[in-house]
Formats: structure tokens, sequence, C-alpha cells
């Protein structure tokens, strides 16, 4: 019978550079049931962010002709929302194309090949006003040193899991996006195998947001809601070559490029 479990660890204090987020995990998990072989830790890229330093202080930003430009046109497309050119800069710095900037938002494919608003850059939860947030530099790099250190220091096979929280085109509200893994099969291959009414299926799914999130498992018309291997045993190896999760690719002829 299909199960999932989970249970959020509480008692994380405020994450600082050079932080062992992996000992404050193994250390909440022990006050509880502990780390076992197969389960899979899902950590929101913000604490990872924090305690590999990927933050950037506004008062150190020194904005651009460009960053002002797109400021003070977004500020007025959209009144009452004020632009800081400062942050502007730090979205166009995270950024390796501005795909759309209107309306008061920029939409931004990032570096690592995301798209997301402001390019993953954000303010909240950061220390204080003057902070932001910017998205870890290789996710998948973050994902394999904690799941190493979790090792070591639980001893349990585990799969690890960075997410954010994006919007999507056509989509109220916001979902969660795995934008580092290790440990397990980041895709499903469902290709071969039929629906409960016989229909063959030729589709992968996103295994990894399978387990952490709510989706519905199409073959055996079964909700998925799991964080420990469905198989019992331990996590896969990651797939290598595997690409970001793209879940949208709208587009406009008019995208312009980040200097």
């Amino acid at each position: 019978m299909a199960s999932l479990s989970a249970r959020a660890l509480s008692g994380l204090p405020e994450l600082r550079a050079g932080d062992d987020l992996a000992a404050l995990i193994a250390e909440a998990a022990a006050g509880g049931e502990g780390l076992r072989d197969g389960q899979l830790v899902s950590i929101a890229h913000k604490v990872v962010s924090k305690a590999e330093g990927a933050v950037v202080s506004l008062g150190d930003v020194q904005p651009g002709e460009r960053a002002r430009e797109l400021a003070e046109r977004l500020t007025a497309e959209a009144p009452g929302h004020v632009r800081d050119p400062r942050v502007v800069q730090v979205v166009l710095d995270q950024s390796a194309e501005v795909v759309r900037a209107e309306r008061g938002v920029l939409i931004c494919r990032t570096h690592h090949g995301l798209l997301c608003a402001n390019a993953g850059v954000d303010a909240s939860n950061a220390t204080d006003q003057e902070t932001l947030i910017v998205l870890p530099r290789d996710p998948d790099g973050s994902a394999r040193r904690l799941r190493a250190r979790l090792r070591e220091l639980s001893g349990a096979r585990l799969g690890v899991l960075i997410s954010d929280s994006f919007g999507r085109a056509w989509r109220h509200g916001q979902l969660d996006v795995a934008i580092g893994l290790a440990g397990m099969q980041p895709l499903e291959d469902w290709r071969g195998r039929s629906d409960t009414r016989g229909m063959a299926l030729r589709a992968r799914a996103g295994e990894g947001l399978a387990r952490a999130r709510r989706p519905r498992r199409r073959a055996a018309a079964l909700p998925q809601r799991r964080r420990r291997s469905r198989r019992g045993g331990a996590a896969a190896p990651a797939a290598r070559g595997h690409v970001p999760l793209r879940l949208s690719s709208a587009r406009r002829p008019s995208a312009t490029r980040s200097g």
C-alpha cells in the first residue's frame, strides 16, 4: 500500500555563514525518530544560502544605468511598489537573461537555468531590510555536500532535496521547485507503463518533487506523499547530467539579455 510519512524539524537557529547546517539538522532529527536509510530530507534553499554566505548587503551595491532605468520603469508600471535600483542590480547580477520586465515584475533565467521572478533574489527571512538572499551557486553541489555530511553524522543513506517556491505562468499561488538534488533519481521513467485504463504512458515524472510535495501518481491513481523511499531501501544515486527543472517555457520575442 502506498504511504507517506513527513515531519518538520523544529529548533533550528537563525543560520549564518559558516554554520554546519547538516549538524544542526542531524541534531534536530535526533530529538525524534532520527535519520534512517531511504529518507528524503527536503530543505528550503534559504537556510542553505545563509549557511553558505549567499547573501548580499545592499550597502555594497552600486546600481548601473540599466538597473536604474529598469527600476524607474517598473515603479511607474506598478504604482505603490517602488523598485530599489540596488535590488534590481542584484537581480541582474544573478541573471543570465531577463525574459520579461513589465507590470512591475522581472522574470529571469538564472545562471543555473531556472526561470523565476527576480532570479530567485528574495528579502523575506533575511536578517535585516538591507540584506538580500540569493540562490546557492551550485544547488546540486550543496545537496551532495549536505548528504555526505549527514551520512557522516548519522550513518544513514539519505536523499537530499533543496527547494525554492516559484510562481508559474497561468497559475495562482506558489509551488515548490527542486533546484538541487542528491542521493536519488531526479526523474522516474513511466514510458511503457499503463494508466488505470490501459493507456500507454509516454512521460517522465519529477521523482524528487513527487516525494516532497503532493502529486498524484497516475499509474496507480493513488496520492503519493512520502519522504521515505517507497521501495523501503536506500535512496538511489542521483542521475548524472540532469538539467534544472524548468516548469514554464513562456517566452516573449522582446526578451532582453542581462548586462
